[in-house]
């Protein structure tokens, strides 16, 4: 079956940096738009990057535009989050997703596959 699993959040003080990776299994991966989300806690959860299955552009939530990087590496089946100069305000879980369609991964917020997330908590 389908599986994606994220790793690298953790704690990290204000201004720091952290780099979440999602390792995926048991489909095409080339096949996929992949993209990363968070939640914190009461609120909605958030798209953060999108990034399509030919790294050929990235998009970002204006909140983490120019401090987060997204990237994918297609020969390890796995996606990337590159995160610099972190607030507290990123405290999350933070969730990497994957859609057969971008579009629908960027506009529907519902992709075909989540992974379990991982927790990413900055202190100030």
């Amino acid at each position: 079956q389908v599986q994606l699993v994220e790793s690298g959040g953790g704690l990290v003080q204000a201004g720091g940096s952290l780099r979440l990776s999602c390792a995926a299994s048991g489909l095409t991966f080339t096949r996929y738009a992949t993209g990363w989300f968070r939640q914190a806690p009461g609120k909605e959860r958030e798209l953060v990057a999108t990034i399509p299955w030919s790294g050929s552009m990235t998009t970002y939530a204006d909140s983490v535009k120019g401090r987060f990087t997204i990237s994918r590496d297609n020969a390890q089946n796995t996606v990337y989050l590159q995160m610099n100069s972190l607030k507290p305000e990123d405290t999350a879980v933070y969730y990497c997703a994957a859609d057969t369609s971008w579009q629908h991964l960027y506009y529907s917020k519902s992709p075909n596959y989540w992974g379990q997330g991982t927790q990413v908590t900055v202190s100030s």
